[in-house]
């Protein structure tokens, strides 16, 4: 039985702090949130309440505030990437410069697009990412080493657009028939790069750019109309869409799109954060591999943990990237995404989640651990993911939930603002004893 219980300021947390530098660290951001008036709004603090494992009740300070802003393209341009249920660059922004400083280690064991490894890098933190699906990588890697402008356009230049191995008719429902031998001729040239082992950076950002750009609902994408760019729906769905507006593919330039994407890019990717990035990149770790066993992760070496792992089985991102998947030459039914239904189960993943982030997280380190409300506001994932950091020898410290409008969300879904989780970031804040 969980509950949210207002908080008289002198009230005893129940986690007492150690004396320590850390703990100093600690009470400073707990200080700093309830104090925090950014956007004119005056912190509430309640009390988040969970049930351990040992059947005990574990009650969390928590800050309800807007911690940052709702403006979209607010954050660096190299931002820009789509990706599903992915949260706003501000989120692992406001941890990574309250908890760590320059040249620490920050992780994302579900890092989708990369969101925390891109803001670590451009604020000079080592990026480590892991997530199951390979289009994590092929997102986030690029970008922490981009080429330039130059780059890219001689590198298109010498793709030959005639030479294709496969053409889907299938795909006409999305693709003009010349829009689609350039995507399959392009998808080729990579995956051709990868099997003579030429494959570099700036292939890599072609095709971090071409994943992008190959289904939306605005001319900058190779498609026809269709749903917002961070999934691709079915080609029967796609058929009726087409029907009911009365619409055909028109004919796209598949080297054009690239081209004007990557100077969007490019805005905020001047001297200083290409200076920051490579003084990064080559300390930074990236794998594909499930969160929960990270060898290749050393023991107490990061500082800062900042994700959030799949709601439940809310998002389906296999039937989201299959057009995705095909292009990088991967079979998204292969992947093992971890989707659990049951909220017991979820927990049970997360456990191992927990304990795997326990080993490579130092001591006095801290893991920010995003989650929402699911089915309709009845579950509340904080309140569960609070005795599986607990189960892993982590403390909570803390709740934050960062309320704001964004109607961005709800206008694209179609759900009142602030209704069925679309709204709020619930973050779970522990640290390493």
């Amino acid at each position: 039985m969980n509950s949210a219980i207002q908080l008289e300021e002198n009230l005893e947390f129940g986690f007492r702090l150690p004396e320590r530098a850390e703990a100093r660290m600690e009470g400073s951001l707990s200080e700093n949130l309830k104090e925090f008036k950014g956007f004119g709004k005056v912190t509430q603090i309640i009390e988040t309440a969970a049930v351990l494992p040992d059947e005990t009740l574990a009650r969390v300070p928590t800050y309800i505030n807007e911690f940052w802003t709702s403006k979209q393209r607010a954050a660096n341009s190299l931002h820009e990437v789509s990706y599903r249920a992915c949260f706003k660059p501000q989120l692992p922004r406001f941890f990574i410069q309250r908890l760590t400083k320059p040249g620490d280690v920050v992780y994302d064991p579900f890092m989708g697009r990369g969101t925390t490894l891109i803001e670590a890098a451009l604020l000079g933190r080592i990026p480590f990412g892991c997530d199951v699906n390979p289009l994590s990588i092929c997102l986030t890697k690029p970008r922490l080493d981009p080429p330039t402008q130059s780059d890219v356009v001689a590198r298109l230049k010498g793709v030959n657009w005639k030479d294709y191995d496969e053409f889907p008719e299938d795909l006409l429902v999305f693709y003009h028939p010349e829009t689609l031998r350039e995507i399959c001729a392009l998808k080729n040239y990579l995956l051709r790069q990868k099997a003579l082992s030429n494959f570099d950076s700036i292939d890599g950002w072609i095709q971090m750019i071409a994943i992008n750009r190959l289904t939306g609902h605005s001319p900058g994408f190779f498609s026809v109309y269709t749903m917002p760019p961070n999934q691709a729906v079915t080609v029967d769905t796609q058929r009726k869409i087409n029907a009911k507006r009365s619409q055909t593919p028109p004919r796209k330039h598949v080297a054009e799109i690239i081209c004007k994407k990557t100077r969007q890019l490019m805005i905020d990717c001047g001297r200083e954060e290409r200076e920051s990035l490579a003084s990064t990149v080559k300390s930074a770790l990236l794998l594909t591999a499930k969160s929960n066993a990270t060898p290749e992760i050393p023991n107490n070496s990061v500082a800062l943990a900042v994700t959030s792992p799949p709601f439940l089985d809310v998002v389906n991102y296999a039937a989201d990237n299959w057009l995705r998947c095909w292009f990088i030459g991967v079979d998204s039914a292969k992947v093992a995404l971890t989707v659990p239904k049951k909220l017991e189960d979820w927990q049970d993943v997360m456990k191992a989640v927990f304990r795997e982030l326990q080993r490579v997280v130092r001591p006095g380190g801290y893991i920010a651990f995003e989650v929402g409300e699911v089915r309709g506001g009845k579950i509340k994932l904080e309140e569960a993911a609070i005795p599986c950091g607990v189960a892993a020898g982590l403390e909570p410290i803390l709740v934050l939930i960062n309320d704001q409008k964004f109607t961005k969300t709800a206008n694209c879904w179609g759900v009142g603002n602030n209704s069925k989780g679309t709204n709020t970031n619930r973050v779970v804040a522990f640290r390493k004893r």
